[in-house]
């Protein structure tokens, strides 16, 4: 097994450090900012979200990471983070990928993807097959111009967790 591979152990752990320091930084929020947090969470993942999690399976256009992910992770919001980092809910990835398909992504734009979520200046995140994680280069899934912002999906949760260290010590805006 890849020791990379996600598995719900490692996102277990992942999410009680962040929910933590997303505990301290909601704390102090209001007194730093004059007005009260909004939602910032990691949502475990409920009976429906991994029965959705399962069906992304059946699309064929998933690495398996994703499926784990989902089968934990119900969502994450964290819209005082930065300018706001968004995993959405799988029924939405999958109804996003019913009404408008895969997104082509890679180097040559060889491979497909889902679109995961975003941040809140509007670029999206897409999740290749290859494994890697992309965003968009502007607030359009038209005609995307795509970078990779991480080379799997453990290391796209690595980097949310060191922007929330980041923004919670400085208030600077992490790497994504």
């Amino acid at each position: 097994m890849n020791e990379r591979a996600l598995s719900p152990a490692w996102l277990a752990s992942w999410m009680t450090r962040v929910s933590g320091v997303l505990k301290l930084m909601a704390d102090d929020f209001e007194r730093r900012n004059g007005f009260p947090p909004g939602i910032n969470q990691v949502q475990p993942a409920d009976l429906d979200d991994q029965d959705a999690a399962r069906a992304l399976t059946r699309l064929g256009l998933v690495h398996p990471d994703l499926v784990v992910f989902y089968g934990s992770i119900g969502h994450v919001t964290w819209a005082d983070v930065g300018i706001g980092y968004f995993i959405d809910p799988v029924c939405d990835v999958l109804l996003r990928f019913k009404e408008y398909g895969a997104v082509e992504v890679g180097p040559h734009q060889n491979t497909s993807g889902l679109v995961i979520g975003s941040n809140g200046g509007g670029l999206c995140y897409v999740a290749g097959l290859d494994g890697m994680v992309y965003r968009t280069r502007t607030a359009t899934l038209d005609e995307p111009e795509l970078a990779k912002v991480a080379d799997d999906l453990r290391h796209f949760l690595e980097l949310l967790e060191e922007s929330l260290t980041r923004f919670v010590g400085d208030s600077a805006p992490g790497p994504l």
